[in-house]
């Protein structure tokens, strides 16, 4: 079953994990702000859901309350201005999505890879392949 069709059962159910839906204007200035090309994953998933807790929170522009205000925007540019140059090369382009509830935020790259960076040490880990492997995973675990 595509994971897109369990989360769309999920949020039936849990109607208020959904944000609002992004719309192309968003998307585009956001990009445009940022100057990044969002992965067709995340598009997908925020045009969608908005911003979102699927078992992990994926922040986007209009989210829902439980995972707060601040926009991938809003974290993204609060990345940039607090590590700066000491992020690795890989990671300038990225954009950040989310966190792991201790500080660490959570991005994705152009392809889609997701990336834990380490704010304490300056490491990054690669955590997952695509947005529909990190769901795949974190969805099955509160379905």
């Amino acid at each position: 079953m595509d994971i897109f069709l369990k989360l769309d059962a999920f949020f039936e159910e849990f109607v208020e994990l959904r944000g609002l839906p992004a719309t192309s204007d968003q998307i585009n200035e956001a990009q445009k702000l940022l100057n990044v090309q969002f992965n067709e994953q995340y598009i997908n998933f925020i045009k969608r859901f908005g911003g979102a807790f699927a078992g992990i929170s994926i922040h986007a522009f209009s989210n829902e309350s439980l995972i707060g205000k601040a926009t991938v925007v809003d974290f993204t540019l609060k990345f940039r201005d607090t590590y700066g140059e000491s992020v690795p090369r890989e990671l300038r382009n990225s954009y950040v999505i989310s966190d792991d509830g201790s500080g660490n935020p959570i991005l994705m790259d152009t392809a889609g890879k997701i990336t834990i960076y380490f704010h304490d040490s300056g490491e990054s880990e690669l955590l997952y392949n695509s947005l529909q492997e990190l769901l795949a995973s974190t969805i099955l675990k509160i379905i």
